[in-house]
């Protein structure tokens, strides 16, 4: 039977004869929804440079995708304990971005960027990710920093009141 040989067939195979399963189709073609946290200590922002793609290179914001069934408050805690070791108090919403795929096969992201205040921890680093600096706000020097994030740094420094 024709269905039964698609499903013991591997999905290279479904590739080579383009066939690809909508499963895996769609999660290519569907934004992904990210979080990401503006981290304030002592009047300073956390900012943390990406090892690899996205944004490899370019200093951001600690976070990332949300898992299935995991909410919005427990997926940013998550993630900055991940990335960064740091025990986070959340503020509000600083804004959102969209990062768009610059090339074939990478990923359509929406992050939620929150403004929060640094609880406890000292930063720790995890594969993602290859340095960290707390900056001011208002300036982060010679830093290279992912598009539209000035911004919402901008506005999590007003809502933490920094």
């Amino acid at each position: 039977m024709i269905e039964h040989d698609l499903i013991r067939k591997p999905v290279s195979t479904f590739r080579d004869h383009a066939l690809m399963p909508p499963i895996l189709s769609a999660s290519l073609q569907t934004p992904q929804l990210a979080v990401s946290a503006a981290i304030f200590r002592d009047g300073k922002v956390l900012l943390v440079r990406r090892a690899r793609s996205p944004g490899k290179g370019l200093h951001s914001l600690p976070g990332g995708c949300i898992a299935f069934g995991e909410t919005i408050v427990a997926a940013l805690h998550r993630e900055v304990l991940e990335e960064t070791g740091l025990t986070v108090e959340i503020a509000g919403l600083a804004g959102w971005r969209e990062v768009m795929p610059a090339r074939p096969g990478d990923a359509h992201y929406i992050v939620l960027s929150f403004a929060a205040r640094w609880i406890a921890g000292e930063p720790v680093l995890n594969d993602e990710l290859d340095a960290f600096s707390w900056v001011a706000p208002e300036w982060p020097g010679e830093l290279r920093l992912t598009e539209g994030l000035q911004p919402i740094i901008d506005t999590a420094c007003r809502l933490v009141g920094a």
